[in-house]
């Protein structure tokens, strides 16, 4: 078949690379000059499935009185439109009890399954892309690792390989680890770890145009026929393109493209920040990924630099920083590993980043047919994108083949939506 795939960050890439390999002819258009510009660009890189759960954890309703607080997990910016508050009011939904157990195994299902399509291509293809083994969770305070308890043995059963290690252990595993920080205890994950996610999308790029897919950048998609979603318009051209499918991958700007079809999606932009910069002293740096639980902040290694990720933002503007998240990045990072990157004087080598994630009420992402002939739908997957992505593009892939995918896709397809 002739595809096109709208959107060249992670998601259209590993769907490119994915429908190459079954012997389609595939062109990608990108709105901008280079792939993985946008929420690819510089998250957190973990790729941890043990880890991953669903935005809408059943605690959801608790944290409503917290999103204007100063430490808030997911923080609410003014202005804040009505499309968003109803986003946020079908989350709260989505994070009852009998309706969560089925999303988080759905998600976990997705996630391992990725996990071994990434790894798998990491060896075929004899792919480098700073992965760093390991990760350590940060619990500070004894009520923290009381609650951790509970999930360890449920993790256990899943064939997860945890342990919940005291404070001298995770020195051990993490010996930079500030001395001065109160430190409970830890999850330790041995065997999962973080990745340059667009380092990754850069490099499987050069593989799948080697295959002969055609990138084409600068070309945004300005509209898709309705009777013929298959049928796209670039913006500045005259004459549509017309294909035998189409997947869309294109982030938070799927929605404003699916709407014209009467597929109008509760798909919704949550920012998130980073800080990267050189090491300073390798001693003083982490070895893989720290996650402070208390804050949901990570510190990653990534090569000969160091990463800080965390935080969630709903509403505001979105190329404006704010500087309260800001601050909580460096504060997280003078907790653990002081001196560990080059920071003073040097404000140049940092590398600052605000992306949008695109996402679903239900915290789950988007993968199949959408009802609509010719179109494909790969899309919704937040911040986990990158942890989802090859698993995602795989099972579309044999979805479009005609064949059923290696793990059960039910509850991920837009059937749950209506």
């Amino acid at each position: 078949m002739k595809i096109a795939v709208i959107g060249a960050g992670i998601i259209g890439i590993t769907t490119a690379y994915e429908l190459v390999l079954d012997g389609h002819e595939v062109t990608v258009f990108e709105r901008n000059s280079a792939a993985a510009e946008e929420a690819s660009f510089a998250h957190t890189g973990i790729v941890a499935p043990a880890c991953m759960t669903p935005w809408t954890a059943p605690d959801l309703p608790t944290l409503l009185g917290q999103w204007f607080s100063r430490h808030a997990l997911l923080k609410l910016r003014r202005p804040l439109s009505m499309r968003q508050l109803a986003w946020l009011w079908r989350g709260r939904r989505a994070s009852q009890l009998d309706t969560y157990p089925a999303n988080y195994l759905r998600l976990q299902q997705l996630a391992f399954y990725s996990r071994d399509r990434l790894h798998a291509l990491s060896l075929q293809l004899d792919l480098d892309f700073e992965r760093s083994p390991g990760y350590l969770a940060l619990l500070r305070t004894g009520k923290e690792l009381q609650r951790a308890q509970s999930s360890v043995q449920a993790l256990r059963d899943a064939g997860v390989e945890i342990e919940l290690i005291d404070a001298e252990q995770a020195r051990q595993v993490e010996p930079a680890l500030n001395p001065n920080t109160p430190l409970a205890g830890a999850l330790h994950l041995p065997h999962e770890g973080t990745a340059n996610c667009r380092q990754f999308a850069l490099l499987l790029k050069q593989q799948a145009q080697s295959l002969g897919v055609d990138f084409q950048f600068n070309k945004a998609v300005a509209h898709m026929e309705r009777a013929h979603p298959a049928t796209l318009l670039i913006a500045g051209e005259i004459q549509s393109r017309r294909f035998d499918s189409v997947v869309l991958c294109a982030g938070v700007a799927s929605a404003a493209l699916l709407a014209p079809l009467g597929l109008p999606l509760a798909l919704t932009a949550v920012h998130g920040y980073s800080l990267t910069a050189p090491i300073r002293e390798a001693l003083h740096a982490p070895c893989g990924t720290v996650m402070d639980e208390r804050h949901q902040v990570a510190i990653t290694r990534l090569g000969n630099r160091v990463r800080i990720a965390g935080g969630a933002e709903l509403g505001g503007h979105a190329t404006h920083r704010h500087d309260d998240r800001m601050a909580s990045l460096y504060n997280v990072l003078a907790a653990w590993f002081p001196g560990a990157v080059q920071f003073l004087g040097n404000q140049a080598s940092v590398q600052v980043w605000k992306g949008a994630r695109a996402l679903l009420p239900d915290g789950l992402p988007l993968i199949g047919a959408s009802g609509l002939p010719g179109l494909w739908l790969n899309l919704g997957h937040g911040g986990h994108g990158w942890a989802l992505s090859c698993g995602s593009a795989r099972a579309l892939a044999d979805q479009m083949a005609g064949k059923p995918a290696d793990i059960d896709m039910q509850g991920l397809d837009i059937g749950r939506l209506r």
